[in-house]
């Protein structure tokens, strides 16, 4: 499954994360991975898509790398696009043919 994490910077201030990464490194458990990051230019959210079949490896992630550096964490499920595209093509032409009917 694919998941998006939205990490927030506490006080919109990335350099103790940062400075974490750059001095211990980033660990993910085992099945878990990261597949890319955003940032926003304001520094108070930054998006990252991880890829994974248990979501216990994020909460893992989440309490060996970041559980004091005053960030919080939403996980979102996501979908691809593209697969989403593959469960509604059935539908498109099946509304059309109603609104027609109606």
């Amino acid at each position: 499954m694919l998941f998006m994490v939205i990490e927030r910077f506490k006080d919109r201030d990335p350099i103790p994360v940062y400075r974490r990464v750059r001095d211990v490194g980033v660990k993910f458990p085992d099945g878990l991975q990261y597949l890319g990051s955003w940032i926003e230019p304001n520094f108070d959210r930054c998006f990252q898509l991880m890829e994974c079949d248990d979501a216990r490896l994020l909460q893992q992630w989440i309490l060996s790398n970041a559980h004091d550096t005053g960030m919080t964490f939403e996980i979102v499920p996501v979908v691809t696009s593209a697969e989403t595209r593959e469960v509604v093509a059935p539908y498109l032409d099946e509304a059309q043919t109603a609104d027609k009917s109606a």
